[in-house]
């Protein structure tokens, strides 16, 4: 299923739907960050996905993150809570959805890479070269509040 994302958009459809999701910003010992290029939008993104019955949002973000790029993960902390309702996110099933996203911090603790239905590619990437990626804005906010690493998390 595509997706295609907008922000601040006057001509973006209304949302219908709100979906809990996770995000997770890993860095590994060298500070490169793990993104993957998505299936569905082809934009690069730190993995992530939406909350099913039963786990928390801890085990939403390591589980989407070993889903879509074989590393497992450990969470140690909260970059922040993404919920802009001039964000929203439509699917060619009709759903459109405003965003409501937790972003978390994890550390590499094992696996390989490897690609999923949901990404196209899989790869750590230095900070100095992620401007030169496609990167939505909402996800770039993230990027940023990552690795800024302030005290409070984001609150958005």
């Amino acid at each position: 299923m595509a997706r295609t994302d907008y922000y601040d958009d006057p001509n973006a459809p209304k949302p219908n739907s709100i979906v809990v999701a996770t995000t997770a910003f890993v860095l590994d010992d060298q500070q490169q960050l793990l993104l993957i290029q998505r299936s569905d939008n082809g934009l690069w993104a730190v993995p992530g996905g939406a909350l099913e019955f039963g786990e928390s949002v801890t085990e939403c973000a390591v589980r989407e993150t070993r889903e879509e790029t074989g590393i497992g993960i450990a969470i140690f902390g909260l970059v922040g809570i993404y919920s802009d309702p001039r964000h929203v996110v439509a699917f060619t099933d009709g759903e459109v959805r405003q965003q409501f996203s937790i972003c978390l911090r994890g550390r590499p603790i094992d696996g390989e890479i490897t690609t999923s239905a949901e990404s196209r590619r899989v790869q750590w990437f230095p900070h100095s070269v992620l401007g030169e990626l496609d990167i939505h804005p909402s996800m770039r906010l993230r990027i940023e509040h990552g690795y800024a690493d302030q005290p409070d998390p984001y609150l958005g």
